[in-house]
């Protein structure tokens, strides 16, 4: 076995991290680049919200109706509203917001950086006395993360009234019943847990898929390589992530009633 096996992803991590420490040194610089953080906000914005919407509704209808079908098999119908809006708001809602970010977002970001480092552009900024982390990653990475969390937003309030909609009309679930239930075992830092969830997804899609556009090689063929790297790269540390914040969170927090 080559050396470069194990050394290659050791060295890719610890660039990766030494690239996440330099972005958050970058966050408390001045001056801020207000324009950049504007342009490119309304640019995820556009390319992930349609497809946001879509994706939240038949997340939400699965959830339901699994969930209204395993509890209807325990007599317990009158919680499926509370167990449908806990799996929405815990787990579907910034599970589904992270891999459009990445997905669109960070896809983006990769090929946009990838196309400025083969052409030399970042060197240029360099040279000019430009920080490239500040002028152009900082405002990206603050967008991704404002626009994660409006994004879960979104999908939860989709996601629960599809829902909603589809335990009334196909599992013959009680209107007021689903309603009424919300309460019952779902609480405030539940909402609070997804929104953190959100902020941190954002996060690191966008620091990934800076670094690896950063850092492509070999023309055209480098740039696609970065930008599929780093969609790998992302959707595995989204969902190792996501296990240890759920897994704190139900450590720290203890359910409703108890």
């Amino acid at each position: 076995m080559s050396l470069s096996v194990v050394t290659g992803p050791a060295r890719v991590a610890g660039g990766l991290f030494a690239f996440m420490m330099d972005v958050l040194v970058a966050l408390f610089r001045r001056p801020f680049q207000l324009r950049e953080f504007l342009l490119q906000s309304w640019f995820i914005i556009r390319v992930t919200i349609v497809p946001t919407a879509l994706v939240a509704i038949p997340f939400g209808a699965v959830i339901a109706l699994q969930v209204g079908g395993l509890i209807k098999q325990f007599g317990a119908q009158s919680f499926t509203g509370s167990a449908a809006v806990l799996a929405v708001i815990r787990e579907a809602g910034p599970i589904a917001t992270a891999l459009l970010i990445a997905g669109a977002a960070g896809s983006a970001i990769a090929a946009d950086f990838g196309s400025r480092k083969i052409r030399e552009e970042l060197d240029a900024m360099m040279v000019l006395g430009i920080d490239p982390i500040q002028r152009l990653v900082v405002p990206r990475v603050l967008a991704c993360m404002m626009i994660a969390v409006f994004l879960n937003s979104l999908v939860s309030i989709v996601g629960v009234a599809g829902g909603y909609v589809f335990n009334v009309i196909l599992q013959d679930g009680t209107p007021g019943a689903y309603v009424s239930s919300f309460t019952a075992l779902a609480q405030l830092p539940d909402i609070y847990q997804g929104m953190a969830k959100a902020l941190v997804f954002g996060f690191l899609a966008a620091i990934v898929a800076s670094y690896k556009g950063m850092n492509a090689k070999g023309g055209p063929k480098g740039v696609g390589d970065a930008v599929n790297e780093a969609v790998v790269i992302t959707f595995t540390l989204l969902f190792v992530v996501n296990f240890v914040i759920s897994a704190l969170y139900l450590q720290l927090v203890p359910p409703k009633g108890m």
